[in-house]
């Protein structure tokens, strides 16, 4: 079978992103990204690599990037950065005529190796590679699916093999779409996606075609753009623009596109229903992207505006919060002629580490990321904008900074509404019980937080702001309003299908596709 898989190259635990000043206060975590390039003639893998680099942001637990040369797919994947991961030798060795990557954060399945993307499986003709972005809700009937196909002789059912491989929603479909002994894979995937509930964009390959697809709702973006010898797909156009491809056309909602030798082909397998992630806007999405035709650097902008029209104060100085409250800050200063500026100081490298700080370190306030400016910040009034308060300890950490280094007043003010519920659909949030809006109102949260005044946008202010129709995106996470219906929650849950390794009756068993 045409099938190689690199082993990994480890560098320590799997330890996460560090957080904004504490490794163990997590904000909300990104989707993944994912890249796609069919380009006869090209260096695909360092064009995937550049594209991977372009959507570090939307994951940085691992990385990976499968190539094939028409005979043979070979994966490399690993955990780490892009940078880390990957080098000259290692791309050198990646040869073909496409490819496609990842880059991950984890929302299904945990943050290990075996859990890298792209997944890969052996198919009747070859092999089939794939990578994801988005999260599955229907995950339990996914692996009853699975578990109903026919496995080898002799060794463990395929189900159970399957999640020992890897124990994401991803490793189920990479499963599904890899067994088509008597139809193409082609066929076999418009069959599989119109069995997916949940947000998903996926970008497949098989030895000679590169596939990609959009969940129905198109909950998380997915663009299509051209090379001068071939085409790209990607989770964001920043990343086809990093490489050097024009921009043709978002990938629309519930389409699967097919490219290959005989040029670019698409097929609709399900009614589009537009429910696009107002998070994106907020925070996901690099400000230089484009999602729906609009700015997302214009948008946040936006939101700042409407901010300060919404919370306006008496201050002398508007901050952000870098990088991700700088657009915001910038509108809250232009709305309210109080003058901007940098109130932090980043170290833009830090990034993931491996090393676990002490109990002292922590009591301490570990300040990886950020300090205060002493001079900007001492004997003023701050406005200090940031994108989202999760448990609040970032905030609370950042106000007592702030405090510390002479400002004499500190008014939050957040550009996207109080996070209630958690979100299922690729964002990886704490607990319900764990946010702090959800147990306070926004006064207890301000005194909670240290500050001295605190406004969250509204909701109709932040819609407003990203110039899509309201009833065209999701918000769950503000609203606890689920576009695309959940299961019962004992049937949710990052860990599932681990947990389900010790539960084999876990899910509901539905019909298997039809295999003649």
């Amino acid at each position: 079978m045409p099938l190689e898989s690199n082993g990994p190259r480890r560098r320590g635990g799997d330890g996460r992103l560090t957080a904004a000043l504490d490794p163990h206060d997590q904000g909300p975590q990104d989707a993944c990204g994912v890249f796609g390039v069919w380009a006869p003639g090209e260096d695909v893998a360092k064009l995937t690599y550049f594209g991977l680099y372009a959507l570090q942001h939307r994951g940085q637990e691992s990385a990976g990037i499968a190539v094939s040369n028409g005979r043979q797919i070979v994966v490399y994947n690993d955990m780490g950065l892009v940078s880390q991961v990957f080098d000259e030798n290692t791309l050198a060795s990646l040869k073909g005529h496409l490819a496609i990557g990842h880059t991950r954060y984890s929302t299904t399945g945990a943050s290990t190796w075996r859990n890298a993307q792209p997944t890969m499986r052996p198919t009747a003709d070859g092999a089939l590679a794939l990578g994801h972005n988005g999260n599955l809700v229907n995950t339990p009937e996914l692996r009853e699916m699975v578990d109903a196909l026919p496995g080898p002789d002799g060794e463990l059912d395929l189900g159970r093999r399957t999640r020992e491989e890897s124990t994401t929603d991803t490793g189920l479909v990479t499963a599904l779409m890899a067994h088509h002994p008597d139809t193409s894979l082609e066929q076999r995937a418009l069959e599989v996606l119109g069995l997916l509930r949940g947000a998903f964009c996926f970008v497949w390959m098989d030895e000679n075609t590169l596939y990609a697809a959009r969940d129905p709702q198109g909950i998380r973006p997915l663009v299509l753009g051209r090379l001068d010898r071939g085409w790209v797909v990607a989770s964001e156009d920043a990343a086809l623009k990093t490489i050097g491809a024009s921009v043709v056309r978002e990938v629309e909602p519930g389409e699967m596109l097919v490219i290959d030798g005989d040029g670019l082909r698409s097929h609709t397998f399900a009614e589009p229903a537009p429910k696009g992630c107002v998070f994106e806007y907020v925070y996901l999405a690099r400000p230089d992207a484009t999602i729906s035709g609009r700015s997302v650097h214009q948008a946040r902008v936006e939101m700042g505006r409407q901010l300060a029209r919404e919370f306006p104060v008496d201050a002398d100085l508007v901050m952000p919060v870098p990088e991700s409250g700088t657009p915001a800050a910038a509108g809250y200063a232009e709305e309210s002629g109080i003058p901007f500026g940098q109130g932090f100081v980043k170290n833009a490298y830090v990034g993931r580490t491996f090393i676990q700080p002490s109990q002292t370190l922590r009591q301490l306030g570990l300040r990886l990321k950020l300090n205060a400016l002493e001079h900007m910040v001492r004997g003023k009034r701050l406005v200090v904008v940031d994108d989202s308060i999760v448990r609040g300890n970032t905030q609370r950490a950042q106000v007592r900074m702030l405090r510390e280094a002479g400002a004499l007043e500190v008014h939050v003010r957040i550009s996207s509404p109080p996070v209630k519920w958690p979100c299922f659909y690729g964002i990886d949030f704490a607990t319900r019980a764990e946010l702090v809006a959800n147990g306070l109102e926004v006064d207890e949260i301000a005194a909670s937080v240290g500050a001295d005044s605190l406004g969250y946008i509204s909701l109709e202010g932040m819609v407003a702001a990203t110039g899509q129709p309201d009833g065209d995106l999701c918000h769950a996470c503000f609203t606890g309003v689920y576009p695309i219906e959940l299961p019962d929650e004992s049937l949710l849950g990052k860990h599932l299908l681990e947990a389900s390794l010790s539960s084999p009756t876990l899910g509901k068993a539905l019909p298997v596709l039809n295999n003649p």
